[in-house]
This record gives C-alpha cells, structure tokens and sequence, in this order.
C-alpha cells in the first residue's frame, strides 16, 4: 500500500538563522536543524523504514510571513527553490508545499503560481496569522484567487498566537508551560479551528467556489465542535456552518495518533476528507504508521486515508514504480 504524508516539514537553516532565533519554534532544538535541513538520504530511509512512499514537504516556521517586503519575497522564493531542488532530484519520493510572502498578497500570490507552475508543487502551506489578521480579510483575496484559477489547497498551520493573546492566555505558567499551551498543547489548535471558522463565517467559501482547504491535527478540534457550533447559529436564526466546513475542508493524522479523535473526524467528515500525516520531524513515523495499520475501518477507506485522498486532491503521480518502491521499503 502507497502511503503518502501531507504535513512534514524542512527548513534552510543557514536562511533561517539569518533572519530569526529559530528557538521561537516550540518544536526547535540544535539537532532539528540537521533533522530539517536533510532532503536527501536521511529523510528518504527515515521513510523508508516505516513504508512511507511519499512526502509533500512545507516549509516550518519561522518564515516569510514574519518579514516584510523584499526581505519577505526572497525568503520564500529561495525556501521554494531549495525545496524544488529536492523534488526533482526524487520525484517519486517528494512533493512540495509552497512557502509564501504573506505580508505582500500580490507577491504571494505569483509565488504561489511559479511554486506550482514551474516547481511542481502541490499547493501552498499558510502558517496561521499574517501580521493578526486571517485568511479571511480582503487582503489576501489575490492568494485565495490564485489557489483557486490553479486548483491547489492551501494548508493552513498553526502558528504561534500575537504577543497580546499569549500575554493574556498563556503568559505566568511555570516554565515552559506557557509556550508549550500557547503551541502543540491547545493553543494553536484552538486558533486554526478559529481561522476555518471565520472562513465559513466570513463567507469566504461562497465568494471563492471551488476553494480547498486543509488543516491538520485531526481537524484542529473542529469535529468536535461543529455540532455544537451549528445548534448556536440555528438558535439564533442564522444558518448552520458544518456542511460548508465539510465540502471545503480536508484534515491530515498529523501528530495526532489517537483512536476517540480519529472516530470523531471520521463521523464528521466521513473517509473521504482524511488524509494520512505525520507531522516529520516534531512527530515521529513509527507510531504515526502503526496508528494507521491499526485503524478500525475497511480495506478501501484504509486505502484512502494513506494515499487515495491525497493522489486525488493534489492530483500526484501514480505511476507503478511508486508502488514498488513502497512494497520494497516494507
């Protein structure tokens, strides 16, 4: 069985530590720099070993949506040319999210269409908010356009929340607490449901058919919620948001590998809208993998989860090499 992984990560780590302290990422240690900086023969026997046949690469944060103007546009452009560089030298092995100058929308957007159109990538990754705003503002219309006339997702991260909110929720735990509630614990979870909620909400689905998007970590709290989140909108008269977020929505494994959130997004979302995730390198493959061999559902939804949902939505290759390879990494 082909399985392909939909939220892994890499970073330049020379680019990366000319513009920011890279310990802003929770996820950062010395040792993820060689972790993340390797699209070669590392990562490729780290999937191996786990029968992973594919990854579609993103960029990690810190990155371009934290810099302004040119600065912000050659970070992006030079993070997707390297990442290009990986995907041609293993075609069969990788794919490629693109990373995108967010503070300038126009700029993004291009990005976004050289990325797909002379790259070969996939879509795009958006780390969370872009100077506190979300996907949702006019501003960023040209990116939502672009994605659409070229029938991409864009996958939306989690990003660490504006120093007021972290000053608010999260500031004066012990430790390493704060940061940690502020990230990977709830807090930016809680802020990517929030950041689909106001697409919804927004009507940005409407103004923009045809508009796909995914997020990852089990749906980032959102099938436990929608049920909920449609009784409040019909008491008051307004109307109900679950089936948008459904036939708009996609959501990944990643780092999540737990069965009683698994069978909540299957039930809200159905096999159809799951694509496998490990969240490489800040989570691991092995427990990622034996989650998935060990889901409860059919041989055909099993199949979809691991690659079916992804080879259709990012339309990848499916040649039978890919097949062999997988079989022979088993």
């Amino acid at each position: 069985m082909r399985i392909v992984a939909l939220e892994e990560h890499f970073l330049v780590p020379p680019l990366v530590h000319a513009h920011f302290d890279a310990s802003s990422n929770p996820g950062y240690s010395p040792e993820s720099d060689i972790v993340l900086g390797d699209l070669d023969a590392g990562r490729l026997a780290a999937m191996d070993q786990h029968g992973i046949t594919r990854q579609v690469i993103s960029a990690s944060m810190p990155g371009a949506d934290l810099l302004d103007g040119s600065a912000g546009i050659r970070f992006a452009h030079e993070t997707n040319n390297r990442l290009g560089e990986a995907v041609r030298r293993h075609p069969n092995r990788f794919g490629g999210f693109a990373h995108l100058p967010m503070r300038e929308p126009d700029a993004a957007a291009d990005e976004l269409e050289r990325a797909v159109s002379d790259l070969g990538f996939r879509g795009a990754m958006v780390n969370g908010l872009t100077n506190g705003r979300f996907l949702d503002d006019e501003r960023f219309t040209p990116v939502l356009a672009r994605a659409v006339a070229l029938d991409v997702p864009i996958y939306i991260h989690p990003n660490l929340p504006p120093k007021a909110v972290y000053d608010c929720y999260y500031d004066g735990l012990p430790g390493r607490a704060g940061p940690l509630l502020a990230s990977g614990i709830f807090g930016w979870h809680s802020e990517t449901a929030i950041h689909v909620l106001r697409l919804a909400l927004a009507g940005t689905f409407e103004k923009f058919p045809g508009l796909t998007v995914i997020v990852g970590h089990m749906g980032e709290m959102l099938p436990f919620m929608l049920g909920r989140a449609d009784d409040v909108l019909l008491s008051r008269g307004a109307n109900p948001i679950s089936q948008t977020i459904v036939d708009n929505l996609y959501i990944t494994t990643s780092g999540v590998f737990h069965l009683s959130p698994f069978l909540n997004a299957l039930t809200s979302f159905g096999a159809d809208r799951i694509m496998f995730s490990v969240d490489y390198p800040y989570s691991a493959n092995a427990p990622a993998r034996k989650f998935l061999d060990a889901l409860p559902v059919s041989p055909a939804d099993r199949v979809k989860i691991a690659h079916g949902n992804a080879d259709r939505i990012l339309k990848l290759d499916v040649s039978p090499s890919f097949d062999t390879h997988a079989q022979a990494a088993m």
